[in-house]
């Protein structure tokens, strides 16, 4: 019985450590929280039982990052949580003293350490004694200022997570594959690169001050005084009589914020910790985790059995993604029918099958539908031979990040799918401004085969009584979305021209060549003139932009495009904008960082070029001033600029030498 009892043990302690080096490592996930919870509570009352604790048991650690680079001990243990589902045991936790209650973001824990008013390290929370030193990717996460007004020593704990809207927008944009925000947040770090890393818009929210030399002994207070220095913490409430009542009246007010999707960031549950930080810091270790520390609360996944539908294969840039459509049932409050099945490699091992298969499924923390099981399989489990899109061909790849995962691709690099990014910029508001048509209803649409040219935009009224049908649409989305189509149709030239994403054509270039040139002449000459440099004589433009307008427009299939797309707007009758005065005459400046007087950094770029300036995007020997709010940063372009002797400069000391009097 005990070999039997300790073999059981081994083979959780594989599975959960398995999954942990996928989860923590930013590898493709291979099981859901709610079965890693279950499997770890499993394993948690074997040992509680038999007394038994095996070697690498994961109730005994801290599950430890999987990110490369220097090692760094941190000054203050970062230990986990211990965790409930039951509210009584919160309050029993409690034991009647003041508590506060946040989120439990589900993202990668950093501490960030400022000495003498500046950041000096940025660790992630690796085993919770040592974890990777990543200071050089704090510029690319939003959240950490790289100064704040204290000048003392202070320690920051908190979590680097990306909003769903966020995620979402990542993967249609590059059709990579990740399980959920968290464990894109996970991979995003091991990047060296922080351009690349800024792009996917991880932000850091504090979730308790560690350290100061201030007598602060009050959670609350602390976390008021990071708010001071500039810090945005976690949504917090304070709990002054924690009765169970009051304790459970309270959870459950948080708990239908997640319901109903009014918290932007991925949560798996709710952080509890005592406002009293020296009676906190008084307790023991328990494991991996200090009693007095904080308490995790974990919801109760509700689960449901149901019957599959059909699999829809939906195509986003490269991937094509198998969802799951079964009959409805009733979940956390909400009708759910649809739930992503995330690649080829997570339908094989839940063991998917045709219509019929038998399964449960939860809305993970609330929010996300997830088949966490299949209890009948039925049939065969087909993958499409061919794009549901543009029906080329299709093939599977096996990724290459260590565990195998399978998934589907369109083999035709022309497939619409794969031009959302082009799309998105055509509706946008410097593009046509198609107001109510996101990137999201873009792929919707794209995927029903509604749009696959630009001018499909403009006939997506074919398509009403179909587009009310769809989830999240009703009558007045839809008059909503026809009404901004028709305004668009009377747009200027400009607009049109940035809309049609011709490679090294942004909003400037366009200027400068309708500047020179009306429209029609524009295009009156590019698909007559051989001369691929016949627009580089413009100021601003060169042989190289010269060179990819002609070839966009010399390809047959762009200029068709055009020309159906010009019967569906009008221009307005508009004069080529000048320079408005001369105050940045002869001057190059570069802009970095964020802007406060401005709108934003297009705007002041705007207004340089209508004083006769010109922006760049690289410090270079030919800058005259680069314009940083942070002008004492350590960033790449502040050191470009001191190497070369170029002068630094914050918005306000170029408002004083080059802004309107």
């Amino acid at each position: 019985m005990e070999k039997t009892t300790t073999e059981t043990m081994q083979n959780l302690i594989r599975q959960l450590n398995r999954a942990s080096q996928a989860y923590y490592g930013g590898s493709t996930e291979v099981m859901t929280d709610y079965e890693w919870d279950a499997l770890f509570d499993q394993l948690k009352r074997m040992e509680d039982k038999t007394g038994i604790i095996l070697p690498d048991s994961p109730t005994q650690r801290v599950p430890e990052d999987l990110l490369g680079g220097g090692k760094e001990a941190h000054e203050f243990p970062t230990l986990s949580l211990a965790k409930t589902k039951q509210a009584e045991e919160v309050a029993h936790w409690a034991d009647g003293k003041p508590v506060w209650l946040s989120w439990k973001l589900d993202g990668l824990t950093l501490v960030a350490t400022y000495d003498g008013g500046k950041l000096s390290k940025l660790v992630t929370r690796g085993n919770g004694q040592t974890g990777t030193n990543i200071t050089h990717l704090a510029p690319a996460i939003q959240g950490i200022p790289s100064g704040i007004a204290y000048r003392g020593h202070l320690v920051v704990r908190g979590e680097a997570v990306i909003s769903y809207a966020d995620f979402k927008t990542y993967l249609l944009e590059t059709g990579e594959d990740y399980a959920n925000p968290r464990n894109l947040a996970s991979g995003s770090l091991t990047l060296k690169d922080a351009e690349v890393v800024r792009q996917r818009r991880l932000r850091w929210i504090p979730f308790t001050l560690v350290f100061t030399q201030e007598p602060l002994t009050s959670w609350g207070s602390r976390m008021d005084r990071l708010e001071e220095l500039g810090f945005k913490p976690v949504d917090r409430e304070r709990i002054g009589q924690p009765s169970p009542d009051n304790i459970r009246h309270t959870i459950d007010l948080w708990t239908e914020k997640v319901t109903h999707d009014k918290c932007p960031y991925p949560v798996d549950g709710l952080v509890v910790c005592y406002d009293d930080t020296v009676f906190a810091a008084g307790g023991s270790v328990t494991g991996h985790h200090a009693t007095r520390g904080g308490l995790a609360f974990k919801w109760q996944d509700e689960s449901a059995s149901t019957s599959l539908d059909h699999i829809e294969w939906s195509c986003a840039a490269s991937t094509i993604s198998p969802v799951a459509v079964f009959e409805p049932v009733n979940l956390e409050g909400t009708t759910v029918k649809r739930a992503s099945l995330c690649n080829i490699s997570e339908c094989e091992r839940l063991g998917i099958g045709g219509a019929g298969t038998r399964m449960e499924v939860i809305k993970a923390n609330k929010i996300i539908p997830k088949v966490i099981r299949v209890t009948q399989t039925v049939g065969r489990f087909d993958i499409p031979e061919h794009c549901p899109v543009c029906h080329h061909p299709t093939e599977i790849r096996t990724g290459n990040t260590g565990m195998g995962t399978r998934t589907l691709h369109c083999t035709n690099a022309d497939c619409p799918a794969k031009q959302l990014r082009k799309f998105t910029r055509f509706v946008s508001k410097e593009g046509m401004d198609i107001d109510g048509i996101s990137q999201q209803t873009l792929d919707v649409f794209i995927n029903r085969g509604w749009i696959a040219t630009f001018p499909d935009i403009y006939r997506l009224g074919n398509h009403l009584d179909e587009m009310k049908m769809l989830d999240g649409f009703g009558e007045k989305s839809v008059a909503n979305i026809m009404k901004s189509i028709k305004r668009s149709r009377l747009t200027e030239a400009k607009r049109l021209l940035y809309a049609l994403s011709i490679p090294l054509c942004g909003i400037d270039v366009c200027r400068r060549l309708l500047a020179a040139y009306p429209l029609d002449e524009l295009i009156r000459t590019v698909t007559t003139t051989d001369d691929f440099g016949y627009f580089s004589h413009i100021d601003g433009i060169g042989p190289e932009k010269s060179s990819s307008f002609v070839k966009w427009f010399r390809t047959d299939a762009n200029r068709l495009m055009v020309e159906r797309l010009l019967k569906e707007v009008t221009f307005k009758a508009e004069s080529p904008s000048q320079p408005g005065g001369s105050k940045c005459t002869g001057l190059t400046f570069v802009i970095t960082g964020d802007v406060h007087h401005y709108k934003n950094r297009n705007e002041l770029k705007a207004y340089i070029e209508s004083q006769g300036g010109k922006v760049t995007g690289s410090v270079s020997g030919s800058t005259d001033f680069l314009i940083n709010n942070d002008a004492q940063s350590t960033s790449g372009k502040n050191k470009k600029a001191r190497e070369l002797g170029i002068a630094v400069i914050t918005e306000d000391d170029f408002l004083e030498r080059f802004g309107d009097a």
